[in-house]
């Protein structure tokens, strides 16, 4: 039949140019359009505007409540950007939580798009119930206009997307218009990919009698010290990895982590972050110092790799040390992303001897019941519940709400990013456990621990208290009786 065989065309077209989930036209369709109003807008003498749209924090929803509340979450979100549009304006879904907005027939000035634009971030920002519970997220944008910023759609689509990431670096839940120098900041991405690659290589060659000290194009590892509230004594330590660059210096964290994520690098990265600080710890104990665990980060794509539970294991066996002095800290929302088999995960390691911690506590969606499950031993509370502790009602009631929730179970509660006698001192009252933070001593070297742990062999029995030194830029570790 003509009639059924024409419907099942139009149906594997439609299928073809439209997102699944939430019926809108596709990047295909989308690119179709962008090249159609190009046309239109070079015989017209008008322009078009262009808005790559990602959503601030949809990833933590994602991991927290799951795929179908994240799906959910994607079509509210997706039919309150359409209803800010005109009638022949396109929102296209590019996968993920990536949108984009064609507008076409527009004059050559950018700014005319500004309330339209906040319009829309408005709308997105507005909360939504999904899974039970009222969720948020936001959005960045990056917005191009024609000809001005590119001459087709590929080059118009690709400095949306940078001017979308110059959004991002600037807090997100904003709109940037694209500038020429914007695609400074992929050619920076790019350079320090091919500098992050060429650093696990020399590391790991080098992995040894050198491994974690600074020198070369490798990593190296510097400790911040976790201290008892109560004691005053440091129990243990988190190791923190930094980058010196030969030709850029100093490469902080935030400016590689993530990249290292993206490309798969973290993994290698991660398994000589977990050797190198074991084999460190062991060399203290060695030394006749007070034990004292050593904890390391776990990123989520280290912590799904199959062989995790064996790189650890051989850590610990090839450096000697014992599985009670490790720690890994785990995030919440990676924990959340598979819940189940995070747990077993979890609980291979908690057989082996090792410590488990949740980092950055209380910026997920964990429910009670799933946090009792955890096989863990400490909650930390995130950073940025504690930098307004003392002044901030909301980030104490929050702080007081984990600490409680901690010891309900059992559990020991540590606060980071501790940088005020303020914010200690309400720590103490309300009978937080541990702390680590600047106001103790910054990330130091393992030559720096060593000391401040022979101070403590040299007076056995004494507190650690904090005594500011006017001509070092923290605070120093002082021994009092």
């Amino acid at each position: 039949d003509i009639t059924e065989r024409k419907l099942a065309e139009e149906r594997i077209f439609h299928m073809a140019h439209h997102d699944e989930l939430t019926g809108l036209p596709n990047r295909n369709l989308m690119h179709d359009r962008i090249d159609q109003a190009i046309r239109n807008a070079a015989r017209a003498g008008s322009g078009v505007a262009l808005a790559f749209v990602d959503l601030d924090g949809f990833k933590l929803v994602n991991d927290g409540l799951g795929h179908k509340a994240g799906d959910e979450l994607l079509k509210v979100v997706s039919k309150r950007m359409g209803a800010c549009l005109r009638r022949n304006d396109t929102l296209a879904r590019f996968g993920g939580d990536e949108f984009v907005i064609l507008l076409p027939d527009q004059g050559q000035d950018p700014l005319a798009l500004t309330p339209l634009l906040e319009k829309i971030r408005v709308a997105v920002t507005e909360p939504v119930q999904v899974a039970g519970q009222a969720v948020q997220v936001s959005c960045s944008m990056g917005v191009v206009m024609y000809p001005r910023d590119g001459a087709d759609a590929s080059a118009l689509l690709m400095n949306a997307d940078a001017a979308m990431y110059r959004a991002k670096d600037l807090g997100s839940n904003n709109f940037q218009f694209y500038a020429r120098e914007m695609n400074a900041s992929v050619e920076e991405k790019l350079m320090l990919l091919d500098g992050l690659r060429h650093a696990v290589q020399e590391t790991l060659e080098s992995d040894g009698e050198s491994a974690g000290k600074p020198g070369g194009n490798r990593f190296h590892l510097l400790y911040q010290p976790k201290v008892d509230l109560k004691s005053g004594r440091i129990f243990g330590v988190e190791a923190l990895i930094r980058w010196h660059h030969p030709e850029h210096g100093v490469v902080s964290p935030q400016r590689f982590i993530g990249l290292a994520e993206e490309s798969g690098l973290i993994v290698q990265i991660g398994e000589w972050v977990v050797r190198t600080a074991c084999r460190q710890a062991q060399i203290w104990r060695a030394c006749g110092l007070p034990p004292i665990t050593v904890s390391v980060n776990v990123s989520a794509r280290q912590f799904e790799e199959s062989r995790l539970v064996e790189r650890v294991a051989m850590a610990l066996q090839d450096s000697g040390l014992p599985p009670e002095l490790l720690e890994l800290e785990v995030t919440e929302s990676l924990i959340m992303r598979d819940l189940q088999k995070a747990v077993d995960k979890m609980r291979e390691l908690k057989a082996m001897g090792v410590s488990l911690s949740v980092d950055d506590f209380g910026t997920g969606y964990s429910s009670l019941s799933a946090l009792k499950s955890f096989p863990i031993s400490r909650l930390k509370i995130d950073k940025s519940f504690v930098s307004e502790l003392a002044e901030n009602p909301d980030d104490q009631a929050i702080a007081m709400a984990v600490i409680s929730l901690g010891h309900k179970l059992n559990l020991k509660v540590i606060a980071e990013g501790v940088e005020t006698e303020q914010q200690c001192a309400f720590l103490r009252e309300n009978e937080c456990d541990e702390m680590q933070g600047y106001l103790f001593s910054k990330p130091v070297t393992a030559g720096e621990i060593e000391d401040m742990l022979e101070q403590y062999v040299a007076q056995p029995g004494a507190c650690a208290r904090l005594q500011l030194v006017a001509s070092q830029p923290r605070a120093a570790l002082a021994l009092a009786g």
